[in-house]
């Protein structure tokens, strides 16, 4: 029997898949691909402890299906750490410009098999295919040193994948696949991108937005933490005297 979480996974895409394949009928002859997800807003709430967002759609004819999520661009800064007398000290920095917080790709085959790495370099597909401009302040570190560091601390918290995740076809024509978005997950605005790839070249593609963003009490005290720092800090300060107050008293008298 199904748990009642798993009953309404299957519900929701069970409709989803009808709707989809419903509004193509309807459509032959004019986009070969159709693409929604189930939420497009995850919010981020106390306890936040991640999320799942399906994507579905459907195709016309055969054919390949890439799917990219991009989280909001900024720029990072690569630290080079080395051992002097015991102490770890930074020698060396590079700053990544325009790159992505998040990035994921699933696509229904290997990305290899799918297209040659020129059109997938082109369409930024695939962690090593992304167009990221280092600048660096030491010359004895290359830029693919500072890039694969990168690529590595984003592996290690979770919000870069190395290994792309499966688009499944269910019945030759309808596909799903399932993005996971960790607890640690930046706010803003994500791009998730779905290419339609036939003989190694895009015949077909569309971008959905979706929204990650912080709701609830956390959201209000993490936006007044922004607009208002220098009163924060100080309502910070009491509070925490205030506290090391009460404690004292209470100590006291116990």
């Amino acid at each position: 029997m199904l748990s009642p979480v798993r009953l309404r996974r299957a519900v929701r895409l069970a409709v989803c898949l009808l709707l989809i394949g419903a509004g193509t009928a309807r459509a032959q002859g004019a986009d070969p691909l159709v693409a929604d997800l189930s939420n497009h807003l995850v919010a981020i709430t106390t306890g936040f402890a991640g999320a799942n967002v399906l994507l579905f759609g459907a195709v016309e004819g055969d054919g390949d299906v890439v799917v990219v999520v991009r989280g909001p661009s900024r720029t990072e800064v690569v630290r080079r750490r080395e051992r002097i007398l015991g102490i770890w000290i930074n020698r060396a920095q590079a700053t990544v410009a325009d790159a992505p917080v998040y990035y994921r790709v699933a696509a229904s085959r290997p990305l290899d098999q799918v297209a040659p790495a020129a059109v997938l370099g082109r369409h930024q597909i695939g962690i090593d295919h992304l167009d990221l401009h280092i600048k660096r302040y030491d010359k004895s570190v290359s830029d693919s040193d500072y890039l694969q560091a990168l690529l590595r601390l984003k592996q290690r918290v979770g919000l870069y994948s190395a290994k792309p995740g499966l688009v499944n076809f269910v019945g030759g024509r309808l596909f799903r696949t399932e993005m996971d978005f960790p607890a640690n997950v930046p706010t803003g605005t994500y791009i998730v991108e779905v290419y339609l790839m036939r003989g190694g070249e895009v015949a077909s593609a569309q971008t959905t937005p979706l929204i990650i963003s912080k709701t609830g009490i956390g959201a209000e005290v993490f936006d007044f933490a922004n607009r208002q720092a220098a009163l924060y800090g100080v309502m910070a300060i009491l509070l925490a005297a205030s506290a090391g107050w009460l404690a004292a008293i209470a100590f006291r008298r116990g």
